[in-house]
């Protein structure tokens, strides 16, 4: 494996320490975070067959090349097992598509975060919550993959908030916003397969939402009755899709 080339700093074997020193250069979620030892990025770089110099994308607003070893960086901070590192790459590499509008989404006041959803066999390979609380803590793959995601945003692409992070009030999705799809009790085609992959593929599919709306419907005994129900909810007044377009995702449980 190549040298790592990323800057490397010697600090004391201390908890504390480490943590008060990416808190104070702005490395950090403000949740404690994993050393990213030499050892331990090359570990997670030995996932992937992609060379650890390979740009994914680059990250506005500061436009910082997410190579694949500042990704591998980054999980490490968050707590991914190195088996995460591939859904991780794949999603940053859809959110540098210029169709998802990464810049804006990064700048804007609108508290979204790209939401990552993972189809596909990798799911149950990585154990991946698709089922109750999926949206929720205590699945160390959706929690870490989506904050690795956070962190790539402020470390590689310097959306701190109120510098590159506008959003007004912000939201607490823009910790982690990770989900796997429950393809098994899904009566139609799996969301990736409407997207053009084949079912056995794993894929991730990104989306800027802001954190889940819930919808409740205790009289609806009809189609037609829940969906009234639904589309009442989608179409408030003050939803920002109401004024800008694009997809609404809703997710059935």
């Amino acid at each position: 494996m190549p040298p790592l080339v990323s800057e490397q700093i010697e600090i004391p074997d201390d908890h504390e320490a480490v943590q008060s020193l990416y808190l104070e250069r702005g490395w950090s979620d403000g949740l404690p975070i994993v050393p990213p030892t030499p050892q331990r990025v090359e570990a997670m770089l030995a996932a992937t067959n992609l060379p650890p110099d390979h740009v994914i994308t680059e990250i506005p607003p500061n436009w910082g090349a997410a190579t694949v070893e500042k990704l591998a960086i980054n999980g490490v901070m968050a707590g991914c097992l190195p088996e995460y590192l591939p859904v991780l790459i794949a999603a940053v590499e859809a959110i540098g598509h210029p169709v998802f509008n990464l810049y804006a989404i990064q700048a804007t006041t609108h508290p979204c975060a790209p939401l990552i959803i993972v189809n596909g066999p990798i799911r149950e390979a990585l154990g991946m919550n698709s089922s109750s609380g999926a949206f929720g803590p205590a699945w160390r793959p959706n929690a870490t993959i989506g904050r690795a995601m956070r962190l790539v945003l402020l470390n590689v692409g310097g959306a701190y908030p109120g510098v590159g992070d506008m959003s007004t009030q912000g939201a607490p999705s823009k910790y982690s916003y990770c989900v796997a799809e429950n393809e098994e009790e899904n009566p139609w085609e799996p969301l990736h397969v409407q997207r053009g992959f084949r079912p056995d593929q794993s894929a991730v599919t990104v989306l800027a939402g802001e954190p889940p709306h819930n919808i409740n419907d205790h009289s609806g005994r009809t189609a037609e009755d829940i969906l009234t129900i639904v589309a009442g909810a989608i179409s408030v007044t003050g939803a920002n899709n109401a004024y800008t377009g694009g997809e609404t995702l809703l997710a059935l449980g």
